[in-house]
């Protein structure tokens, strides 16, 4: 089996141990990658703080044709990616092949984006002390970026740490998820092709705890990471430092009165158990009021039960398997739980090796994992309520609050939504699993601080620096 390398300061090179890839439905062998040494992991780093100066001078056009180059190349090599994320993750390769046009969309906005940012003039004379006098406000790289992605969007989700990098011209280090690295690796391969200074983009897969030492690193002022709650630890040992963190939820659907209930369990089925579940904004709480839940829920059960199980690599499966059998296991003692409690199955529930049934659980406690914490497996929590302010009101009880979806036909409903729901993102008429690459995407409460989306995170990662103009005849 070939031993993929990895990407050190934009060229290939290898260090002296490996990782296996399994493959989560077979636990065959999907592949090996290089693993960097310490020193190389040095070289990295090093490079990245040398070249940030150059980077951040790149003029737009070198910056947007290297974007342009990878967004298309990964088009071109749109298959190999996909099913090399099918192999080291187990999504099922129609997702598979979804979220790899996905990549390339988000690298052709970073594309437009890196073109029209052009920086924004404010005349200063609206007071009489500012007669004569103009400030240019651009935005600036605060530093090269450590880079942390996880395993459950093995591409997208490295793209939206590395094209709004490139994009602003600021150098990075993305330490792909240890179970899912060889779909970055080809990423690296590609950005490797442009003209990009050496030492702006290395790809360094490695154990999780091989990053202690680049997290608290000062020559990487900026981390952005997504993943769960050890975010907030890398908050703690880098107080210093700008963190961006996403770290997910246990996103509610909302079903109201008046919504479109064959069109609500059609979408809450498929995206609360898609990619079996490992989705940042996945349904996992389902808020149904009482004039609706009886119908709603039949209706939901049913369409759960239509879902395909199996072999990832089956264009036909909806639902492949967690990532390993130990997250398997999680998600079925928590089910056990929440039944121990009161709680019960109405489809689902049982196990087979990694794979866990599409899951429906109705009276589960308030205080149950599943209702409380993140799942991240193929489970949905049935709460009913008695109207549209308890169905609010059970949205907003939760440490986390990434999106919600909310199925209403009524705009001052939908607005009010907008306002009340303690969430980064309200999505009406649908499920919150919805993302546009392009929008500002983030949560509050236990989900994170910061915002990604293309244009948001070239925010994010960049300070505004001022220029005022003096003496000038407006």
């Amino acid at each position: 089996m070939t031993t993929h390398p990895f990407w050190l300061a934009g060229t290939a090179a290898t260090g002296d141990t490996e990782m296996t890839v399994l493959n989560p439905y077979t636990g065959e062998a999907a592949g090996t990658v290089s693993v960097p040494t310490p020193e190389q992991v040095e070289e990295a780093v090093a490079a990245a703080h040398a070249v940030a100066a150059e980077a951040a001078a790149l003029p737009a056009h070198v910056r947007a044709s290297a974007l342009d180059h990878i967004q298309r190349r990964i088009g071109e090599r749109a298959e190999e990616i996909a099913q090399v994320i099918t192999a080291e993750s187990g999504k099922p390769i129609k997702w598979a092949r979804a979220e790899a046009g996905r990549a390339v969309s988000v690298f052709r906005w970073a594309t437009e984006e890196a073109r029209r940012d052009s920086g924004e003039l404010q005349r200063l004379d609206t007071d009489a002390g500012g007669v004569g006098r103009m400030a240019l406000i651009r935005r600036v790289p605060k530093g090269p970026i450590l880079g942390i992605s996880p395993f459950n969007f093995p591409i997208n989700l490295v793209a939206h740490k590395i094209a709004p990098a490139i994009a602003v011209g600021a150098p990075i280090i993305l330490k792909p998820a240890p179970a899912t690295p060889m779909t970055a690796l080809i990423l690296g391969e590609i950005i490797a092709e442009t003209d990009l200074p050496r030492g702006m983009v290395s790809v360094l897969p490695m154990p999780n705890e091989s990053a202690a030492s680049l997290i608290v690193d000062e020559r990487l002022p900026v981390v952005s990471f997504t993943g769960g709650a050890f975010g907030w630890e890398i908050q703690r040992r880098a107080p210093h430092k700008h963190v961006t963190l996403e770290l997910g939820g246990n996103a509610a659907a909302v079903v109201l009165d008046d919504a479109d209930l064959e069109h609500a369990a059609k979408r809450i089925a498929l995206f609360g158990n898609n990619q079996a579940g490992q989705v940042c904004i996945g349904v996992q709480r389902v808020v149904v009021t009482d004039a609706v839940h009886d119908d709603f829920v039949a209706r939901l059960v049913a369409e759960v039960e239509t879902l395909g199980t199996g072999d990832p690599a089956d264009p036909k499966t909806d639902v492949g398997p967690l990532i390993d059998e130990a997250s398997a296991e999680r998600v079925v003692s928590w089910v056990e739980e929440a039944v121990a409690g009161g709680a019960r199955v109405l489809t689902g529930g049982a196990r087979d090796g990694v794979t866990v049934a599409p899951t429906v659980v109705a009276d589960a406690p308030a205080d149950a994992k599943v209702v409380r914490q993140e799942v991240f497996g193929p489970v949905l929590v049935v709460q009913r309520v008695a109207d549209t302010d308890a169905a609010f009101a059970a949205v907003n009880d939760s440490d986390y609050g990434l999106q919600a979806g909310v199925f209403t036909r009524d705009l001052p409903t939908a607005f009010r939504a907008h306002r009340e729901l303690e969430v980064g993102g309200v999505v009406i008429g649908d499920v919150p699993t919805f993302r546009a690459d392009q929008m500002p995407y983030g949560g509050v409460k236990g989900s994170g601080v910061g915002k990604e989306g293309v244009r948001s995170a070239m925010t994010d990662l960049t300070d505004e620096r001022v220029m005022v103009l003096t003496g000038i005849d407006l």
